[in-house]
């Protein structure tokens, strides 16, 4: 293995992408795709342009729903990563960007009623979870808004789930990647972590029941 020292523009590993609802000035809601989030525990992590509509509705209003599409919703997404709700555009987005305050309707998306929150989830992902924002602070470059997320209730496809639990079939879940600005699936399973609590298929090919 030979190692280049190289200078990228961007540092997006692998990321899974998320779809942000939150809630405009005037009661409308605002959803935008973003691929910086990790989770610890309960409290998932984000990182937002800090000029954009979602970082402006977060620092007024804290509810916002963490929307995990799939592959297949990778088109819907492309369609409005180009669009900011943020009227007017900002100066660092004006070259790109475009206004747009429908952006459910521009991504061809339905959005749906939350059980905890006010900004709606988004039908068509497979993951949806209801959150607050604890803290809110500006990264230390001051141009990323740092989000500490804390979730109040998830909601899962019934396809995904592994039947009778609470648990995510890795299996039959896959979310949407973020490689250094290319879409792309999981591919096959390659192994488990000793830490998983949907261990391996056993010779009858079922995921154990618990």
């Amino acid at each position: 293995m030979t190692h280049l020292t190289i200078e990228p523009s961007i540092l997006y590993v692998g990321t899974p992408v998320a779809l942000l609802s939150t809630v405009n000035d005037d009661g409308t809601s605002n959803l935008a795709p973003m691929s910086s989030a990790w989770a610890l525990g309960d409290v998932v992590v984000l990182g937002v342009g800090g000029s954009g509509q979602t970082a402006h509705n977060l620092q007024l209003r804290p509810e916002l729903v963490i929307n995990y599409p799939s592959p297949a919703q990778w088109e819907a997404v492309e369609r409005i990563a180009g669009l900011t709700g943020r009227h007017p555009v900002p100066d660092a987005k004006k070259a790109r960007f475009r206004f747009e305050r429908e952006k459910f309707k521009a991504a061809g998306l339905t959005p749906v009623a939350s059980e905890r929150v006010a900004p709606p989830r988004v039908a068509e992902c497979p993951l949806q979870f209801e959150a607050t924002a604890v803290e809110v602070e500006f990264d230390a470059g001051g141009t990323f808004l740092i989000i500490q997320a804390k979730v109040l209730r998830v909601h899962a496809d019934d396809r995904i789930v592994v039947p009778g639990t609470s648990y995510v079939d890795p299996d039959a879940w896959s979310p949407l990647i973020y490689n250094f600005r290319h879409y792309f699936g999981l591919g096959s399973e390659l192994g488990e972590s000793f830490r998983t609590e949907t261990p391996k298929r056993g010779a009858s090919g079922r995921l154990p029941r618990h």
